[in-house]
């Protein structure tokens, strides 16, 4: 098997930085809590209701949490109030939900049970809610093993093929979800609506007019899973289901997609901070208890940071992909995460027309499978020099195709040679999977049969990207993550720690804060 002969100590000083820049977030991690983890405390022991307003649907769970902030009582956590709300109504979780946003029921003006009485109450609420998704993630394992999986984290089975799905109505996501699969995809991505990351609330039910892609809801969730299973039945094969876990209310997409079974969450430490202009803070809280959710279900993230390469330029900035992945990994460990959970992501993304771009190419992907030898890494596609030229799209997927089974990549999300002109249709997608199918099968045993030149062109841009990613973070390191950020350490974007959406989302937790979820978990 083909390996790059890498510093090793390097990269350990390199995942020595990494902690240590991480470790000071962990502290405010620790004493911080935000409007999205505490709404998704609610949806975990079973509030999911909406109240019609003016003609639009609001979560049960964001009318509640939006009265106890304004009430300033927020910081000791909802479950201090719900679980003796609870206790006083004698309502399910459900019922009092369903009062308290029709504003039938106040929580605050309800007697107040003994603290110990409360405290109890809410771990039987959480301990309720673990075991719920540890019986969802243990059907859906069984389902797995039942039919064929392709899935391998360290790709040894060859990359999966992962293709999106972006009509923006669910049910007709479905039909093109299923015409994938019968083409030969092993993974569906349904993308969500454009800018949906930017609301501070999951909208519900199935829906039909997305636009750009499809809102991410528990009912559409619902919806896409149940065809994938019975698709996956009728082929004989596993299919695996993706949603995207970021923006505003990550912790809470992390607890629907628990429940609905979810196999790849994209998730991300700080995408949203950079590429969403979300409030630092409130992105790297809420990236912690979802992590602990997705943790718990054993579903795989996806990070990012292959987004870097689409603003900077990726010749150069190569460096800034690997550090990044060095502090997602940190984050997902702290967070309780195992290797094999950690789908890190890197991309195509250098000019077609750069001398030897496919030795580049190679070593940075050789790189990463070599640095993260147990981690599901996910490849994604060249799209920053697409146009309207098809032939030559079609022909960058093909040579993409071929760098990710050379080098032993996990997760190929496939690219589509229209991607530049239009949403893929069913046939641009057919197209697409053929190609993958083609090279894939052709060259499935050509990185057992191959070796890298010492101190070859491949090895020595391998190792200039690891030299530069260990002064990127030694850079970091001196700054704090914040300060780094606000100078653009990652793909020329500026931000500051309380600027951003979401910023008034964050609370500093009471000294009484109560939310057994984080122990549990």
């Amino acid at each position: 098997m083909a390996h790059l002969r890498l510093d090793q100590p390097l990269v350990e000083k390199c995942r020595e930085f990494a902690r240590d820049i991480v470790q000071p977030i962990e502290q405010l991690i620790d004493t911080h809590t935000t409007v999205a983890i505490e709404r998704a405390t609610l949806r975990l022991i079973g509030v999911d209701g909406a109240i019609q307003s003016n003609g639009q649907w609001v979560p049960q769970v964001n009318l509640i949490i939006e009265d106890l902030r304004r009430q300033g009582v927020l910081g000791s956590g909802v479950l201090t109030w719900f679980a003796n709300g609870l206790i006083q109504t004698k309502m399910t979780a459900a019922e009092l939900g369903e009062a308290v946003a029709n504003q039938k029921v106040k929580l605050t003006e309800l007697p107040q049970a003994p603290e110990a009485e409360v405290r109890a109450r809410a771990l039987s609420l959480a301990q309720g809610a673990r075991t719920y998704l540890i019986q969802q993630r243990d059907a859906r394992d069984s389902l797995r093993a039942e039919l064929k999986d392709q899935f391998d984290p360290q790709g040894k089975n060859g990359p999966i093929l992962y293709v999106i799905v972006a009509t923006g109505n669910i049910f007709e996501d479905v039909i093109q979800a299923k015409a994938a699969a019968q083409a030969g995809a092993d993974a569906i991505a349904v993308i969500r609506s454009t800018a949906q990351s930017l609301l501070d609330f999951v909208p519900h039910g199935a829906t039909t007019e997305g636009f750009g892609g499809t809102y991410a809801t528990q009912e559409n969730f619902r919806i896409m899973r149940r065809a994938l299973d019975e698709e996956g039945k009728r082929l004989g094969r596993y299919l695996r289901l993706t949603n995207y876990c970021s923006g505003l209310c990550m912790p809470e997409i992390a607890a629907l997609g628990a429940m609905e079974k979810l196999d790849f969450l994209l998730n991300d430490a700080m995408y949203g901070i950079l590429f969403r202009d979300i409030n630092m803070k409130r992105t790297l809280i809420d990236q912690h208890f979802s992590r602990k959710i997705i943790a718990l279900s054993r579903i795989v993230i996806h990070t990012g940071e292959d987004n870097y390469l689409t603003t900077a330029d990726a010749v150069e900035n190569g460096h800034q992909v690997l550090a990044s992945q060095f502090i997602n990994e940190c984050f997902a460990k702290h967070a309780g995460m195992t290797e094999d959970l950690m789908g890190l992501g890197h991309a195509q993304e250098m000019d077609p027309e750069h001398p030897d771009v496919f030795l580049l190419e190679i070593a940075r992907a050789q790189m990463t499978r070599d640095i993260f030898p147990n981690a599901p890494i996910k490849f994604m596609p060249p799209t920053r020099f697409k146009c309207g030229d098809i032939f030559y799209s079609h022909l960058m997927d093909a040579m993409f195709n071929w760098v990710g089974v050379v080098t032993g990549q996990t997760i190929q999300l496939l690219g589509m040679a229209t991607e530049a002109m239009h949403t893929p249709l069913l046939q641009d997608r057919w197209m697409s999977i053929k190609n993958a199918k083609y090279i894939f099968n052709g060259a499935k045993s050509l990185r057992r049969e191959i070796e890298f030149k010492p101190n070859g062109i491949i090895e020595n841009w391998a190792s200039k990207v690891l030299k530069d990613t260990y002064e990127h973070l030694s850079i970091i390191h001196k700054k704090g993550l914040f300060r780094a950020i606000q100078e653009r350490a990652f793909a020329e974007v500026s931000r500051t720690e309380t600027g951003g959406k979401g910023h008034d989302g964050v609370l500093l937790k009471d000294s009484n804060y109560l939310n057994p979820f984080f122990e549990l978990l």
